[in-house]
């Protein structure tokens, strides 16, 4: 496999938007923090049916405005090439540059997908009616899609991603490198050559990380699980092991070639600054 080293490394952190003024508050204290370590963007959620859609478009101009790069996630199932036309056209207007192109999932109690079914179309509308404006980012699943038939139908659909217009990938997180080494080698064999940057998740609640991997379909290795598990409620033992665990796979993945890491906060600054400070980045 050929590294990604060729990139010049970039790290980003993402975040959700707040749902009340005092997690907008506690927000903008996490963003001052990790903005010290001039990340190359913040990227912003979205809800899809409209549940946090204002949420976001609030949160990115915030974080513009406050002098940093924002990156609103998009996401078009259940919506209409007229909505994402008003959406793009009001970022271009505030100065966003850079836009992460989902498909996003089903709202509750829709039952047509509307005017775009998947996530390339998106991508090849943007470019249809922004040209080169947008940076646009697209998943990338090194475990492979939870609803995709198998490993070749998914590696093709992300082919088709990039082959309308993304420039770059952030990976659902995972915990085995080989993971994402073999997907980047299956990509370059694809000739899919744009960089995949790994996202990480920092564990520091193994209720929370098991109910988020079983919507997600990403794995939590057996020994990880299980040494988990044994912490039984103690926080501290979890925080601990999830920093060693998570540490050593960002050294991997960097040492291996991996073009930046793409955090996710979870609206949190600490297990990401404490990653950070392990790496000595």
């Amino acid at each position: 496999m050929e590294p990604q080293t060729r990139y010049e490394q970039g790290f980003s952190f993402e975040f959700f938007p707040p749902k009340t003024a005092e997690g907008a508050a506690k927000l903008r204290l996490v963003r001052d923090r990790l903005g010290e370590l001039k990340p190359r963007y913040f990227s912003v959620t979205f809800g899809a049916g409209g549940s946090t859609q204002q949420g976001t478009i609030d949160t990115v101009m915030e974080i513009q405005q406050a002098g940093f790069e924002a990156a609103p996630h998009l996401s078009c199932i259940g919506s209409t090439r007229e909505k994402i036309r008003e959406l793009l056209q009001s970022y271009r207007d505030n100065g966003i540059r850079r836009i992460v192109a989902l498909r996003g999932d089903m709202p509750s109690g829709m039952r047509e997908a509307g005017e775009f079914r998947y996530a390339n179309e998106l991508v090849a509308f943007i470019r249809e009616e922004t040209g080169d404006h947008f940076h646009i980012e697209v998943a990338a699943y090194p475990e492979f899609h939870p609803q995709a038939p198998d490993a070749q139908s998914d590696l093709l659909n992300f082919r088709r991603k990039v082959e309308a217009g993304a420039d770059s990938a952030i990976t659902q997180y995972f915990y085995n490198p080989d993971a994402y080494f073999r997907f980047v080698e299956d990509c370059q064999k694809l000739g899919v050559e744009i960089p995949v940057v790994p996202g990480i998740m920092p564990i520091t609640s193994y209720t929370q990380l098991a109910r988020f991997s079983d919507a997600c379909g990403a794995e939590i290795p057996r020994w990880i699980r299980k040494r988990l598990e044994g912490f039984g409620d103690d926080r501290e033992a979890i925080a601990t092991f999830g920093e060693e665990v998570v540490t050593r796979l960002c050294r991997q993945l960097l040492e291996g070639g991996a073009p930046g890491l793409h955090f996710y906060t979870m609206n949190r600054a600490e297990p990401t600054l404490t990653i950070w400070k392990n790496l000595g980045l």
